[in-house]
């Protein structure tokens, strides 16, 4: 989904709407309309999330809004609306958000139950795929479904799971995993493969089933008491990205120095900062994002993590398909109590599958909401074309019948409903293996269900009447998409690929991009004032690094650290010398450690070639071309602002 996107218009989507506002023509866009009511709920919505004060002045708000809808007249304009991925992605979201208004609290109830009692456990399962999309064609769903018919009756005559596996599963991780998808609880699935895989005994293998990714068999492996989730810092030495022995042997001497400065009762978060390469964590101390099994693409790390037992327990250098991690327990997280996750799981399942069932259990609360009329004659007319071969899966939709295309079901007087459809739906059934006979009941038992599901179709057209905020909703994520979209081609894709256009914004602001002075150095570090004097004396002496170490690093112990490279003059320690020249600096501490710095060579503070900087300089110059942009809009477009309106919404607004 595109919703984190919509944040690049600053027109943020909010559960706060307001209601029964005087509608006024504000502004014209080429005689297109845009209205009071839009303009003070939109506004009165973002009031207390800009932060920008500028953006509360009415007069500059409104700009920005008018700034807002050029652009998206714009994308209308050259035909954004029409493209299949944007109409997917609007269609994929109101399905989303619909689910909010789609609810029966006693199903919602027995799931969170459902979902919270299998949060108390952690399932091991493999399985089998055969790849199918939900909307293929019913040739091709039935035969994937033969397919996976045919590996049951593999697994059934007594074959090794894993070969078969391997020879027939379509899922492409197969290769690396053999099937095996780990451990894992509640929500960590697709509702239907969670359900397989909770209803499968251990060491049994399920019955074929369907998912939005096509169908499955799962093999249960084991199951086991739920770990809850922990929450880790790590130091981490990458593995090199070379097959070379001694950059390896590297890497893995690193760590295990590292390891020993910490038995040596040196901090570990420091030594994370300066040595940890997960850039995201060594800031941080190494502290990582709370998680639980099966949430990792490493089951070495989580098995490490989840064996440690108690808070600031660290473990022995361990490597996994990443590099070498070592690892401190911070603290363990338990499975909550029901009652502490009831409102969570009740929003885990509104974005679930789950809430599928939900919408469902809705269909019988639609039939009195809305008037139901069957067309008795109708029906049974259609009824003569579904046959017996329903129960062999080979009954077709007959291409020509006497009935023709009728009316089978009204819903509201409004919203008719003809024959092929009913017979589509029917179609669609037979693989649900139903056993209903005679087939004159089971086509009753299937139009009960197809009035269900057209109910609750007619009900989600219908959301945009039944509640405004929908409507409103929609309404700005429509605009986004295509706000995005239009970013996308006129702005991002632009700067990106413009080389000239990127080339002379560089030299043209080239006073933005420039070095500070950078030295060439080595920086060797310790916790010990004595040890590190010692490596600067050496260091003074012209001794190289490998003797330094050699001679201070002894017995098992690590007493020097040593970082190299070429750093800006401000760069962490090189900060605490104001006037760094070639040579051996004096001894400095810093966050418990001392420092010596052998500078080998200076550079200037000079301008910064553009391979140095392009990714500042491309984002500048997307925001340069944005700047740009709606003038030249305003230049493209007819706008007529309705002044006096404007006056009266400032009125409204003061009060």
């Amino acid at each position: 989904m595109k919703i984190n996107r919509l944040l690049i218009f600053g027109f943020l989507l909010v559960q706060s709407f307001l209601f029964a506002q005087t509608k006024e023509v504000l502004f014209t866009i080429d005689n297109h309309p845009y209205y009071t009511d839009e303009f003070i709920r939109v506004y009165n919505k973002n009031l207390d999330l800009v932060k920008d004060d500028s953006q509360k002045d009415l007069d500059k708000y409104l700009d920005l809004f008018l700034g807002y809808k050029l652009k998206v007249e714009k994308a209308n304009k050259i035909g954004l609306q029409n493209g299949t991925s944007y109409q997917n992605e609007l269609k994929s979201y109101r399905n989303q958000l619909s689910k909010n208004y789609v609810n029966d609290s006693k199903v919602t109830n027995e799931l969170v139950r459902e979902a919270y009692d299998r949060m108390q456990q952690e399932v091991r399962a493999s399985h089998i795929l055969i790849l199918v999309d939900e909307g293929a064609s019913p040739q091709d769903t039935l035969k994937a479904y033969n397919k996976i018919l045919d590996i049951k009756k593999r697994l059934d005559a007594g074959e090794d799971f894993v070969t078969v596996a391997k020879q027939t599963s379509e899922d492409p991780s197969v290769k690396e995993n053999n099937g095996d998808l780990g451990y894992f609880s509640a929500f960590r699935m697709v509702y239907p493969f969670e359900n397989a895989a909770f209803k499968t005994n251990v060491g049994q293998v399920s019955k074929p089933f369907r998912t939005r990714f096509g169908y499955h068999i799962v093999k249960v492996v084991d199951k086991r008491a739920n770990r809850g989730e922990v929450t880790v810092a790590h130091i981490m030495i990458v593995k090199p990205n070379v097959s070379d022995a001694a950059q390896q042997e590297k890497a893995k001497a690193t760590i295990e120095d590292i390891y020993k400065k910490i038995q040596q009762g040196e901090n570990f978060e420091s030594l994370a900062q300066q040595f940890s390469e997960d850039k995201s964590s060594a800031p941080k101390g190494g502290v990582l994002q709370r998680f639980g099994s099966g949430q990792l693409s490493s089951e070495e790390f989580e098995n490490v993590a989840f064996s440690l037992a108690k808070k600031d327990d660290i473990s022995a250098p361990f490597q996994s398909q990443f590099g070498w991690h070592i690892i401190k327990l911070i603290e363990k997280h338990p499975v909550r109590s029901f009652d502490d996750m009831k409102g969570e799981l009740e929003d885990k399942i509104r974005k679930d599958e789950r809430s599928l069932l939900i919408t469902n259990s809705l269909a019988k609360k639609l039939r009195t909401k809305y008037t139901v009329a069957k067309d008795a004659k109708a029906l049974a007319q259609v009824k003569k074309s579904i046959t017996d071969e329903f129960y062999s899966q080979t009954w077709q939709v007959p291409a020509n019948t006497k009935e023709g295309n009728v009316t089978v079901l009204t819903i509201d007087k409004t919203k008719k409903i003809t024959s092929p459809t009913f017979l589509n739906f029917v179609y669609s059934q037979q693989k649900a293996n139903i056993k209903t006979k005679p087939i004159a009941k089971l086509t009753d038992e299937l139009f009960e269900k197809f009035t269900d599901e057209q109910l609750i179709s007619y009900y989600n057209e219908n959301l945009e009447n039944e509640f405004p905020e929908f409507r409103y909703v929609m309404d700005e994520y429509r605009d986004g998409l295509l706000l995005f979209d239009l970013m996308e081609k006129e702005i991002w894709n632009r700067a990106k690929s413009d080389t000239t256009g990127l080339m002379n914004f560089h030299k043209a602001n080239i006073q933005n991009y420039q070095w500070k002075k950078r030295h060439d150095v080595d920086i060797l570090s310790s916790t010990d004032k004595a040890t590190i004097e010692k490596a600067q004396s050496f260091l003074k002496k012209g001794k190289s690094i490998d003797y330094i170490k050699e001679k201070l690093n002894k017995d098992g112990k690590v007493n020097i650290m040593v970082k190299s490279g070429l750093y800006e003059e401000d760069y962490d320690v090189l900060s605490q010398y104001p006037n760094v020249t070639t040579g051996v600096t004096s001894v400095v501490s810093k966050d418990k450690y001392y420092f010596a710095v052998k500078v080998k060579s200076t550079k200037d503070a000079g301008p910064k070639e553009f391979a140095d900087c392009k990714g500042k300089v491309i984002s500048d110059y997307q925001q340069y071309l944005e700047n740009n942009w709606v003038d030249e809009l305003k230049r493209e477009f007819q706008i007529k602002v309705n002044t006096d309106v404007f006056a009266k919404v400032k009125q409204q607004l003061a009060k």
